[in-house]
């Protein structure tokens, strides 16, 4: 089996309001390149990153001269390929390598008639668990979802979104209010539903000291763990001595030198794994077992998935002999998806490991191009500008806030 073409097409798929980070806002949909890698034999695999547009469709066919050729099934020699650290050294391919891997590996998986979980050595467990990841979100004028600023209403949306998908774990997105506030909605969450786990991750954006401070007035939650209280890992590494909480990190432990660096000298307990951040779902699958073996927790992270990476998400977590903890995702905000079939089904906050071949979903072609040519209307967004916070920047750790506003606006 050879390469024969890729293929990259930018879609926009809507959410059911925008969604609000430290550093700026997801505008009300989500903008993804959805790869496709074509072979001889006929068999296409897919694969999927964050951002998009023609930059994005001509970095990833570029690689065509790499790949065009390659046996899908050679991933290490693939990985050499793009990511040479020498060669790539002033042009990170990462995230494009995560794409094409996710992509050969659903080409390899058709191939054998296995399923990717079965690549990583195979499943132990079929169903995985998820949290409602919860945002504070803008309002999306047509529907008027959203608007969620004060405790009252983000226990009102996490109610509604476990009601609707069953989810028992819930972590909320902080850095974008005073840490105060955002302690005070974590406690009403503890309050409102005292059974159920509970993270807040505010991206780095408090300084040490204040991250003890919350991690104090935050002692008596069930509170698994804070995530990326503050920024890296010597700041980390001196929280560590000042909270009885567990900390966690997607930001500060993203490669494996980093990775050797925290099992080295301990910064954070629990290392959340993403199959694009580290480079491929293969990348992060090894980076979970080097976790395993030095006794260190890991999860799962979302960095704004379509099914695709979803898929990747899904195989990844069935695959881990050390998973502890309820699996991110954005996916719940999502209004559609360019599957075949739909979107993905939550039960009891949990959704099933794909049981076909290879990533074990297939792409809509009908669906990809309805939500390209929405992207074409629409075009992308700033992804560190908010709406609602015209002028505001992200340019000096808890001075970033914008006033809070006890009343949401009409």
């Amino acid at each position: 089996m050879k390469i024969t073409d890729i293929e990259a097409t930018t879609v926009t798929v809507p959410l059911e309001a925008p969604i609000r980070h430290s550093v700026g806002c997801h505008w009300g949909r989500f903008v993804r390149t959805v790869v496709e890698v074509k072979t001889d034999e006929g068999l296409s695999g897919w694969g999927e990153m964050g951002g998009g547009g023609e930059s994005a469709k001509q970095s990833i066919e570029a690689l065509k001269q790499y790949l065009v050729g390659h046996d899908p099934m050679n991933l290490q020699q693939m990985f050499w390929k793009i990511c040479n650290p020498t060669g790539s050294l002033y042009n990170n391919r990462t995230q494009m390598h995560a794409a094409l891997e996710f992509a050969c590996i659903d080409l390899v998986g058709k191939k054998l008639g296995v399923r990717a979980c079965d690549l990583l050595g195979g499943a132990l467990r079929e169903t995985i668990p998820f949290i409602s990841y919860l945002f504070f979100r803008g309002i999306n004028e047509e529907t008027g979802a959203g608007g969620e600023e004060t405790p009252q209403q983000m226990v009102a949306h996490c109610r509604d979104l476990a009601d609707r998908h069953g989810f028992k774990t819930h972590k909320l997105k902080g850095g974008l209010f005073s840490p105060d506030h955002e302690a005070d909605v974590v406690l009403a969450l503890a309050e409102a539903f005292p059974d159920d786990g509970l993270r807040i991750d505010p991206n780095a954006s408090w300084s040490v000291e204040t991250g003890a401070r919350i991690g104090r007035r935050l002692r008596d939650v069930r509170l698994e763990y804070l995530e990326d209280p503050c920024w890296g890992l010597e700041g980390t590494r001196r929280l560590r001595g000042m909270t009885d909480h567990a900390i966690a990190t997607n930001m500060s432990v993203i490669n494996f030198e980093q990775l050797a660096s925290n099992v080295r000298d301990p910064a954070f307990d629990v290392i959340l794994l993403d199959t694009t951040f580290w480079g491929g779902l293969r990348q992060a699958w090894m980076a979970g077992i080097i976790c395993e073996k030095m006794q260190l927790n890991a999860a799962v992270h979302s960095s704004g998935e379509l099914g695709i990476q979803l898929a990747t998400m899904l195989h990844l977590t069935a695959a881990l002999p050390n998973l502890s903890y309820a699996t991110d995702a954005h996916y719940h905000h999502l209004t559609d998806d360019i599957l075949v079939g739909g979107k993905m089904e939550y039960v009891d906050g949990c959704i099933d490991v794909p049981s076909a071949p290879g990533l074990g979903v297939e792409v809509d072609r009908d669906k990809l191009a309805q939500y390209a040519e929405l992207y074409r209307q629409l075009g992308g967004y700033p992804y560190d500008r908010d709406p609602e916070r015209p002028g505001w920047f992200a340019v000096w750790p808890e001075r970033n806030h914008a006033p809070f506003r006890e009343t949401p606006p009409d």
